[in-house]
């Protein structure tokens, strides 16, 4: 098991191109112009940004090819455009999922009032090209596991309550990430913005702590 601190992250956000002000971004991976060849990937995975949009701020529209972009919103709404022809508002606790396919360009913004937070996961598919596809899941529940096919993964989303346990499926690879509060896994702590990644785990186990949200990739190669 492998556990990276919250503190750690690759800072970033504007100014850039197409990037507005009122955006700070933390990137769990290489990301951009933050290269760091020992924290490239795991697994499928190839980024978790913890993006923080201020009213008004945004990303202009911009491509994505060959990616599976799965966005979960934690705070505040997301409006969401593509040149697929979708058009969304993605509300706190509903999950997003832009399958880019052989090329899709879209717009994330804060068109709302207040501020918005959201985790988007980029994932590499098994087999490159296809048409782009486009899915909402509204206020995601603990019991309602993702499938990604697309990319041998499943995402779990879990909201224990203190003391409570929960189990991290036996997988060839397991990507957790946590939202808020603490839990404790495999004789480690993590707390909000911590991540471990961990290879073939085996009746491993998370306790919180303390109230928590995390979300559990569970990975058929890494």
């Amino acid at each position: 098991m492998d556990v990276r601190r919250s503190g750690d992250r690759f800072r970033g956000g504007g100014p850039a191109p197409g990037v507005s002000e009122g955006i700070e971004t933390l990137h769990a991976f290489s990301f951009g112009r933050f290269h760091d060849p020992e924290n490239l990937r795991f697994g499928p995975v190839l980024a978790c940004n913890e993006e923080r949009l201020a009213p008004g701020a945004g990303f202009d529209e911009h491509p994505h090819s060959h990616t599976e972009i799965v966005t979960l919103v934690v705070e505040g709404e997301l409006t969401h455009r593509d040149s697929a022809g979708h058009a969304t508002l993605v509300r706190a606790g509903d999950l997003q999922h832009l399958s880019a396919a052989a090329g899709v360009r879209h717009v994330e913004r804060n068109d709302g009032d207040e501020p918005l937070t959201f985790l988007q996961m980029w994932l590499a598919p098994l087999s490159p090209g296809g048409e782009p596809s486009y899915a909402v899941v509204p206020g995601i529940a603990d019991s309602t596991p993702y499938a990604l096919p697309a990319a041998g993964a499943m995402l779990h989303v879990r909201r224990p309550a203190a003391g409570e346990r929960t189990a991290v499926p036996d997988a060839e690879g397991a990507y957790v990430h946590m939202v808020s509060g603490g839990v404790r896994i495999g004789g480690e702590e993590l707390g909000p913005g911590d991540s471990a990644r961990i290879t073939r785990p085996r009746g491993l186990g998370i306790r919180a702590s303390t109230p928590a949200h995390l979300l559990i990739w569970e990975l058929g190669a890494v």
